[in-house]
């Protein structure tokens, strides 16, 4: 009787592991999204499907790198100097292999292997991470990147509803913790406007300027969720305001946000050049041309109308300018929608979230087949981290695989 006891216990343990490391949400997940949104249907679901498997195998092969100390992984940056590894990256690669559970038998691994790489470079402030980190595995600076620390905390949310919270890893507890984090150190408290890095205090010059593609409201309406705290629902609000703000006073026509935006708290404007980056940091350039992507995800997910009315402006625009053609998509433009000179070349990072944009409205089919074809058409090899990232990310959400936390 006593073996028959023990055996139905080990039985039950069984079972509750293998419910534990089995993905709930297996790719390719079909996910419904927001009604009278829209994906490629030229091509059926199939070879959606196939495309973006078959990317995400180049992608791990390339970038999924094993850290110095054993069970610990880094999205690789893909320099020859001293930076190996930054937290947006890190952020980015969570967000892939949670959402591409099943892909391969290893995702799981990956996933806490990049989670272990994080908690091992947990900055001052405990939760949140250090922006960049060397060959040796050591940190640059100890400074956090608030994209960065913004995806990371949402792959956690995503991996314990993949995975469950009951393994080696509590994943939802993990989440909490940076999320209070991240509020704590990268929310401002008076204008709930996205700040920085931690490195920025109350007393700090750019306390009230923000970096426009840390608006990511999909997130935030999860860490919401998880945690009860409304403070994020502000964070949302005063955001998508600014941004109609900004679209309204400084690109009616395009629609389009400025990399930075400062004197959040008093007449906001577009940064001025050499604000933290280059040249262009007011225009529409290598950080804000994340933002359609951010925005149009926030709609397919979660049904927000605001989200609708930027990305339709961006949408009219864009395939005005082009004449509908996606091979004259430049690098960055200027707020008034002209192209920043010199960058009529190919650029993913640009691209691809053009195209997750062209999701929210049926008028865009013909528009986002064509973005689609032209999008997954450029080699890996001819692009670096930064760009095939955001390629895979946007295919992940083009095919109808991602899904809310």
């Amino acid at each position: 009787m006593i073996r028959k006891l023990w055996f139905y216990l080990i039985l039950i343990c069984l079972a509750e592991f293998s419910q534990g490391q089995m993905p709930h949400r297996p790719f390719p997940v079909h996910a419904t999204y927001t009604r009278g949104s829209i994906k490629p249907n030229h091509i059926n679901q199939k070879q959606l499907d196939q495309a973006t498997l078959h990317f995400y195998e180049q992608w791990k092969k390339r970038y999924v790198k094993t850290a110095c100390t054993p069970g610990q992984y880094y999205i690789w940056f893909e320099t020859k100097g001293e930076k190996q590894c930054v937290s947006e990256g890190q952020g980015y690669g969570m967000m892939i292999t949670a959402l591409m559970a099943s892909a391969d038998p290893e995702v799981k691994t990956t996933f806490d292997g990049l989670f272990n790489f994080y908690k091992a470079h947990r900055n001052n402030h405990r939760y949140l991470m250090a922006w960049a980190q060397d060959k040796a595995c050591k940190n640059i600076d100890k400074s956090s990147a608030t994209d960065g620390d913004m995806d990371i905390a949402y792959s956690l949310l995503m991996a314990d509803k993949q995975w469950g919270s009951r393994g080696t890893i509590n994943y939802l507890e993990e989440a909490k913790k940076m999320i209070q984090a991240i509020m704590k150190y990268e929310i401002n408290p008076k204008t709930y406007s996205i700040i920085l890095s931690d490195a920025v205090e109350y007393d700090s010059k750019d306390y009230f300027d923000t970096r426009t593609s840390d608006f990511m409201p999909d997130h935030f309406k999860a860490f919401e969720k998880a945690t009860g705290d409304k403070r994020w629902r502000k964070v949302v609000d005063n955001n998508y305001r600014l941004f109609a703000r900004m679209e309204n006073d400084f690109s009616p026509d395009a629609g389009l946000i400025p990399d930075f935006i400062v004197n959040i708290n008093k007449k906001p404007i577009p940064a001025k050049p050499h604000f933290l980056e280059s040249k262009y940091d007011g225009y529409y350039n290598y950080n804000a041309c994340r933002v359609p992507w951010r925005i149009a995800t926030d709609y397919l997910t979660t049904d927000d109308p605001r989200a609708k009315v930027i990305n339709d402006k961006i949408n009219r625009w864009i395939r005005e300018t082009t004449k509908g053609n996606p091979d004259n998509i430049s690098a960055g433009y200027t707020l008034e929608g002209n192209d920043i000179k010199g960058r009529y070349f190919e650029a993913l990072s640009f691209i691809g979230p053009f195209t997750v944009s062209a999701m929210v409205d049926k008028k865009n089919q013909q528009w986002l087949n064509a973005t689609w074809d032209y999008l997954v058409h450029f080699k890996l090899k001819d692009y670096d981290y930064y760009d095939n990232s955001i390629k895979l990310l946007d295919m992940i959400v083009l095919s109808g695989n991602y899904w809310k936390s």
